[in-house]
């Protein structure tokens, strides 16, 4: 089936789920481009990034390949054991995934870093604004590797009650972002660019399809 690259996702069905970061059976994989700011802007090919992602009985993960032309900005003593409450301010991949298609204001957040830091958050939209659940634990895992000239990110997130097991053929929304750099002006970039006045990845109206194939 194809598919528009800038508005639906795949995410493939593989038996078992790849742990080696560089195994050819992510080919398998169709792209997803990342490759504008939040803006729309395009950005320099230098910070561009490709994710890819698969699913099984087990869980969905998605690894992020990044160009990484530029010192990284990450902790000097990262912490691995415990999830790292505003890790969105150094080098991160993300990726925002709504289970209920019909509910996109009610999604989940998912970050990783080079360090391999993490934070898992769930996300609620109201007509009072955004809360955000601090303490969720989806018992997501990381994997790393930084290379000459790019980093390689992946997150592994278990099916659970909140984020249950799709069947091939679902769609849920998302959205994959990026951030790189020290520049608040220029660090932001988005699958799915949010065009918000100020960088803001919070927005599920612009989220994309991820499809289970």
């Amino acid at each position: 089936m194809s598919t528009d690259s800038t508005t639906t996702a795949e995410a493939r069905y593989l038996e078992p789920l790849p742990t080696d970061l560089d195994s050819e059976i992510w080919h398998s994989c169709p792209p997803i481009h990342i490759t504008h700011y939040w803006t729309g802007e395009q950005a320099p090919a230098a910070r561009h990034a490709e994710a890819r992602l698969c699913w099984n009985d087990e869980g969905l993960t998605v690894r992020f390949v990044c160009e990484q032309r530029e010192p990284l900005i990450v902790a000097d003593n990262p912490v691995t054991d415990v999830k790292t409450i505003g890790l969105w301010d150094r080098d991160v991949c993300e990726i925002f995934i709504a289970p209920d298609y019909a509910n996109a204001s009610q999604y989940f957040e998912f970050e990783a870093a080079p360090t391999g830091e993490w934070i898992d958050l769930g996300i609620q939209f109201n007509p009072s604004g955004r809360e955000t659940e601090w303490d969720y634990a989806s018992g997501m895992t990381t994997t790393n590797k930084i290379g000459l000239g790019q980093i390689v990110i992946a997150m592994t997130i278990p099916w659970s009650k909140r984020i249950p097991k799709p069947k091939c053929g679902d769609e849920w929304k998302a959205n994959l972002f990026r951030c790189v750099g020290p520049d608040e002006a220029t660090r932001y970039l988005a699958w799915r660019p949010t065009r918000t006045p100020e960088p803001n990845f919070h927005v599920p109206e612009v989220f994309g399809v991820l499809r289970f194939v």
